[in-house]
Parts: structure tokens; C-alpha cells; sequence
């Protein structure tokens, strides 16, 4: 069985989750980011370490299949507005970044099989700039 990397996210995008979790149906990947939320070390804002992704945090990040980096932030849901740099944290490549490390690697479900996804940098944390009720 593989082993999955260390995570940990903050009490208060724990919360938020589950509270959205609570009121949305069914959606593809549901199960895998309940068991993300169940793993995870939760600290306080913030004691956050700032290599961390964190809900609201720009990460630069490589598929490592096919070499392509690119840098996203990770929202809510109702925070998806089309942009192409936003990733919601119900999408599989969300769900495989909360959580992560700079450097860390995490698989998620891609369009042909299992894709790995690394943390390069967080370009920017709510935590660490201080915006912890962001």
C-alpha cells in the first residue's frame, strides 16, 4: 500500500470544510477528502508552519508525469469564478494539495490513472501574512 505524505491544516479551514462538506451532495472525490480531513494534523492558524497549503494559498506545484508546473490558489467552492488560476479544494488536484509540504508528494486521480503532484512553492499563506480569518 502507498504511503501518503504528512498533512496538516489549520482548525479553522477544518471547519469550513466540514461545514461545506455538511451541506453538499455528493460530488466525485468526496470520500477521498473526508479521509485527507480525517489523517490530518490540525494546529491553530496560527502555529501554521508557512510551507504549508493552507485554504486561500497560492502554490506553484508539478505534475510530475508530464513535467508541467503550474501555480494556483486554492478556494472554496462558491470562490470558483472561472479563473484559471483557481483550484477548488473539492477538485482532485485540491484535494491532494491541502495540507502538503514544500516538496511533498501526494497521488491523485488523473484523466489516464494516477497522477503525482509535488508542492514547489507557496507563493503565498494567509497564515503567514497574518490574514488568519481569511
Amino acid at each position: 500500500m502507498e504511503r501518503k505524505p504528512h498533512i496538516i491544516l489549520s482548525s479553522l479551514d477544518l471547519e469550513r470544510i466540514e461545514a461545506l462538506l455538511d451541506k453538499q451532495p455528493a460530488f466525485p472525490g468526496r470520500e477521498a477528502l473526508e479521509a485527507e480531513l480525517d489523517r490530518a494534523d490540525v494546529l491553530e492558524p496560527k502555529e501554521m508552519p508557512p510551507n504549508v497549503v493552507t485554504m486561500n494559498s497560492t502554490v506553484r506545484f508539478t505534475l510530475l508525469e508530464s513535467g508541467k508546473t503550474n501555480t494556483l490558489t486554492l478556494v472554496y467552492p462558491k470562490e470558483m469564478d472561472g479563473s484559471a488560476d483557481k483550484v477548488s479544494v473539492f477538485a482532485p488536484v485540491g484535494i491532494a494539495l491541502l495540507g502538503l509540504s514544500v516538496g511533498a508528494q501526494s497521488r491523485m486521480p488523473g484523466p489516464s490513472g494516477q497522477v503525482t503532484v509535488r508542492v514547489d512553492a507557496i507563493e503565498f499563506q494567509p497564515e503567514s501574512a497574518g490574514e488568519l480569518h481569511r
